[in-house]
């Protein structure tokens, strides 16, 4: 079984009225994640909102996450993991991240694509190169809705020859990528992970041979979706199927405007700590708040 494994919660962050973060919204969060039996924890990812959070915000987010999970797990005797998002398209800041990372003492640091500046497949490369020396393992985030720059396998394949190169969290879309993943590289290098970046496509990704989801539905539905990746974990498909059509209208609902917009305003009907988005996002339109309520209704969440 791959290192990494299960479901993992890409973790929002929680606000107050009036725009600050709110702190102990977030511890909240992740005590509610742990009762609910998730295996990993995801802050300062794109859910997160982290283009919108200052350096002095992300270190008091990781400076609560980290003790309260370490806690749970000496009083649990579980090993729930902390994935710390470090990502940039400027490479030092990316570097500088998985230090951060590293000295909280996460389990992995996640590195999306570089973005924007459009680099080639050399210049990518690179990127990965210079936060492999950090000595973390690195989770490679491919996610070209939002970067503008697919990894193709073969760049992968140069890439998963780097040091501390731990998985690929997949959110290409594209299912046929993600088997040829597992096929050319997975398949020999069976502690490579291969996680599904989208939430629907966690049960034909884990029947393909991946290894779970980092997943945006989790921050209201853990243990739901924790059963899903469980049950295809061992073998238990027809289960894993059943579960996956019942979700299937939240599934689209959590990103028909927006994420992590949807995904909060979902919480703020649960009652979840949750709150109000940052510019440049914006809340849910109505008609998409319709459709967000009537899937919490229609998949009995």
């Amino acid at each position: 079984m791959a290192l990494i494994h299960g479901a993992y919660t890409a973790m929002i962050t929680p606000m107050l009225s009036n725009g600050d973060v709110d702190y102990e919204g977030f511890r909240k969060n992740v005590i509610f994640q742990l009762e609910q039996g998730i295996d990993g924890l995801l802050p300062l990812g794109t859910s997160g909102e982290t283009p919108t959070l200052d350096e002095d915000e992300e270190e008091k987010l990781l400076e609560i996450i980290f003790p309260v999970v370490k806690e749970y797990n000496a009083k649990n005797n579980r090993d729930v993991k902390i994935m710390v998002g470090a990502g940039s398209n400027n490479t030092r800041d990316a570097v500088r991240y998985c230090e951060r990372a590293k000295k909280f003492g996460a389990d992995f640091a996640l590195v999306v694509t570089p973005y924007y500046n459009k680099p080639s497949d050399e210049g990518i490369f690179r990127h990965f190169e210079a936060v492999s020396k950090v000595g973390i393992p690195i989770v490679v985030y491919n996610i070209q809705g939002r970067t503008g720059k697919n990894i193709s396998t073969a760049l992968l394949q140069r890439i998963v020859e780097l040091p501390n190169i731990a998985g690929v969290k997949e959110a290409s879309g594209n299912i046929s990528q993600m088997m040829e993943v597992i096929e050319k590289i997975k398949l020999s290098k069976p502690d490579f992970a291969v996680m599904s970046g989208d939430d629907g496509l966690t049960l034909p990704l884990m029947a393909a041979g991946g290894d779970g989801v980092i997943s945006v539905v989790t921050n209201m539905i853990p243990g739901l979706m924790g059963q899903l990746v469980h049950d295809c974990e061992n073998g238990k498909f027809a289960e894993a199927r059943e579960l996956h059509y019942r979700l299937q209208p939240f599934f689209r609902a959590a990103f028909v405007d927006g994420n992590p917009t949807c995904i909060k305003y979902a919480m703020n009907v649960k009652g979840l700590p949750a709150g109000s988005v940052r510019l440049p996002l914006a809340e849910p339109v109505d008609s998409a708040k319709k459709i967000i309520e009537d899937a919490i209704k229609a998949c009995r969440l």
